[in-house]
Order: structure tokens, then sequence, then C-alpha cells
């Protein structure tokens, strides 16, 4: 096992990270820029290295400052977090050839599954279920793109192979604006990510975003850990997951959890990782691989008692999955809720001093927040400042409990999105379940919101 780690993140997932060592008895390094300098993961860590000013190009972003700090405080391993360079091919790579290991996959595979075009095709030779498009990347013969779209048949997406996050996607309904879509898209995601690269792809109506959670090691082992339902978003960001996804037979789980398990082990995956789905009228449709642990891990720990960042770092540290798949058991219901520095409504970013603090407890409550009160919420960065999870034997218990502890949830100073997610849980379609991922916005958007 390692004997130092340095955490190349901030926010949440620094502290999430940092708990993660502390408990494996591993000394933690924390870097951070001069805007975070008085953050609460920085403080408890072993040993803490400034690598630059506020903005992320020249701190959370900078690869040489990040070696030189794991270099002088002599660390074994690094770990990305989500975000930032977590699924940096270049990172990872530059993190090896320092003579520091990785927590994540190899570079090869980042590379591999961070070009959508690649990924499908990796998921097509494993026999995980796509969404029907393209044959890799799209030609450079209009007629050619037109016949494409007709064997599809409208509406069509077209995407951005190096895109993500919701950006570089634009939605063809005719035929008569297919073309220019196409141009543009490839302008765009030449200037966003580098890569002109585009593919098209069915444009499903009303899916759901369902995601499998899988881990595999260095040894061929690869087991997956159910899936969560992380359709509540909006413009592309997910605001609510959870686990188990609601109205989903546990046969068809199983069968595209397995997929997925052999899929890891097709390509050699190496630590934590999700894929995504759409799913709609029975049916799961491959989108994109993350080669990192998520924001909404939680809700898969909550429900399985698999701790997935230590898993990660155990991994990382040549040990082999210590369960198989038939010992992995989904017990109870999670849901999570992203709380944001932000309107509620308006979605305006409100970053500034938290006057006073209070997290929610009780009975299947878990909070992971860096936040306190007198801190600071810096205007550089993502405006997340912690996550609300709740738990019950049933998906009806987990609601109740997260609506009480979003009423005992006191953050004065700043706005927050609390109030949009207390509306959320009394919501009838939420509280049904299986709404596709539409709907938050449909539903803002009818508010005039």
């Amino acid at each position: 096992m390692f004997e130092k780690i340095l955490i190349a993140n901030r926010g949440e997932i620094a502290l999430r990270v940092l708990r993660a060592c502390r408990e494996l008895g591993i000394k933690t390094v924390a870097v951070h820029s001069t805007a975070d300098t008085e953050a609460k993961y920085v403080k408890l860590a072993d040993e803490s290295v400034c690598i630059g000013p506020p903005s992320s190009t020249h701190s959370y972003l900078n690869i040489p400052a990040i070696i030189s700090a794991a270099e002088v405080t002599d660390s074994q391993a690094i770990h990305p977090g989500y975000g930032f360079l977590s699924e940096n091919a270049d990172f990872a790579e530059r993190v090896e050839s320092s003579g520091f290991v990785f927590i994540g996959p190899r570079a090869e595979t980042i590379r591999l599954m961070g070009d959508k075009v690649s990924a499908k095709d990796a998921m097509k030779a494993a026999e995980v279920p796509c969404v029907p498009g393209s044959e890799g990347a799209l030609p450079e013969d209009p007629k050619e793109i037109v016949k494409i779209a007709r064997s599809i048949g409208y509406p069509v997406i077209i995407k951005a192979a190096g895109g993500g996050g919701g950006r570089g996607m634009r939605v063809v309904h005719t035929e008569a604006a297919l073309l220019n879509a196409v141009t543009m898209t490839r302008t765009e995601a030449g200037a966003a990510f580098g890569n002109p690269t585009v593919y098209m792809e069915k444009f499903l109506e009303n899916p759901r975003h369902i995601e499998i959670q899988v881990l595999s090691d260095q040894h061929g082992n690869a087991v997956y850990l159910g899936e969560r339902d992380c359709s509540m978003q909006r413009r592309h960001q997910k605001v609510i997951e959870e686990a188990p996804a609601p109205d989903i037979p546990r046969r068809l789980i199983a069968r595209v959890g397995d997929a997925c398990a052999a899929a890891c082990r097709r390509i050699n995956y190496r630590g934590a990782g999700t894929f995504e789905f759409l799913y709609e009228n029975g049916e799961f449709y491959f989108i994109e691989m993350n080669n990192r642990v998520q924001v909404e891990h939680p809700v898969t720990e909550q429900v399985t008692g698999i701790d997935i960042v230590q898993a990660q770092i155990r991994i990382a540290a040549g040990e082999k999955l210590w369960f198989k798949q038939r010992d992995i058991e989904i017990r109870g219901h999670a849901i999570e809720c992203r709380i944001n520095a932000e309107d509620p409504f308006k979605f305006t970013p409100s970053p500034g001093k938290i006057n006073t603090w209070h997290a929610p407890g009780g009975p299947g409550i878990r909070v992971d927040s860096h936040v306190y009160s007198g801190y600071t919420v810096p205007p550089h960065y993502d405006s997340m400042i912690g996550k609300i999870i709740a738990t019950g034997d049933t998906r009806e218990q987990a609601i109740r409990r997260m609506r009480i502890a979003l009423s005992e949830t006191m953050v004065d100073g700043i706005k927050t999105n609390v109030p949009l997610h207390q509306e959320m849980m009394l919501d009838e379609r939420f509280i049904q379940g299986g709404t596709s991922i539409h709907y938050l916005e449909e539903k803002l958007a009818a508010k005039g919101k």
C-alpha cells in the first residue's frame, strides 16, 4: 500500500479522498490555489503545497506544478478526483513517466474511451448496447452524410468525438438543417476540444439517464456495482441522482452490467469507471464512459457498502478485487442532492462568505461537503459546495429522510439551490419515479424559471 498520496483536486472530492486515505493509514498531500488556502482539506492534510493563483489554468490544471509538488513531498501516487485533470491522458502519462502511480486508468485507456467514436467502437466489439448511428466519424462527403441520416431516421444528434459535459452536441430534426449543423458542430468541436471529428446518432425523444458503476483491477477481474438514475438534469448537468433506478427490471440491469464488466476485461480497464446509457422503451443505449470516480458515487456506496474511493486506491496499489460479482448485494435506496452556491431558480452563481453552515443529520443521512461557517466560496470554480445523501430501506423512506434533511440544512450568507431540491422532493412525478432527462427543464420552463 502507498505511504503518501497527493490529491490533485479541490472541494468536497479532495476531502472525500483525504478521508479514504486516512482510513487506510496513508499520509496525504493537498495541493491548492491561493484562493483555497483556508480550505478544510488543506488544513486536515498531512502536508499542503500551493501550486498557483486562483485561475484553474495556472493551478489545478498546471501539470508541471502538480508533478513538482509530488516530487518535493516524496508522494508515491496521485489521485485526480473528478473534473480538472482526472480524464486527461497526457496528465496520466506524465504522472507515470515521472515515477508516480496514477490512481485511475492507464493513459491509453483514457484516450480510447475519451474519444466518443473509438469508445463506441470498443463497446460494440464488447457487445455493449449502443445508440443506432454512424459507423465511426462522419465522412466529408455531404451526400454520404445525408444518406447516413436517412438510414438512422430523424431526429438525429450530431456529437463531437472529444466532447463531454453537454457540450459539442446539436439536434437535427430535418434534412434541410443537417449539413449546416454538421459544419457548425465540427467548427465548435475543433475550437473547444482540439478535435473537429463528429459522429451521428439517433436522437431519443424521452430517455432516462442510467449509468452502471464498475470496478476493475489489473489482474483481469471486473464487477459492476448496480446502477444509478441520473435523469434529473438541467442543461445536461445532473441535479439529483439515485440508486437503484426505479422501475427497471433487475434481470435487464444484470444483463447490461455483465456486458460492462466484460468490456472492462476486454479493454484492460483499471480502477473505477462509469458506463453512461440512455434508457428508453426497455432498451439501453451506451453514450460514453467516465474514466474516474463520479460526483454521485456516494449513492452506490450507500446501497452496496463498498467504498469506491478506497477501492480506487487499493486497485492502483496492485491489489486484486477482494469480492466477486455474486458477493454484491443492493440494499435499500439512496438519493443524492447536489447543493450548489447559486440562485435556486435563476441559477446564477452566488459566491461569497458563508456566515452560518449547519449540515443536517439523523438516521440515513450523509453529507459530503468541504464548507464550514466562515468559509468563503470562491468565484473561480464550480458552484457545488456539497452533497446530501439520504438512504432508506425503501425509496419512499429515502425521499422522506431527504425532505427532513433539506429542512434542517442552514446556509446563511449566500444563496443555494436547497429550495429547488425541496420542491423536487414534493414533486408528484419525481415521487412516482422514472422521469426523463427533459423533465426538470420542462418543469422549470413551464414556471418561467
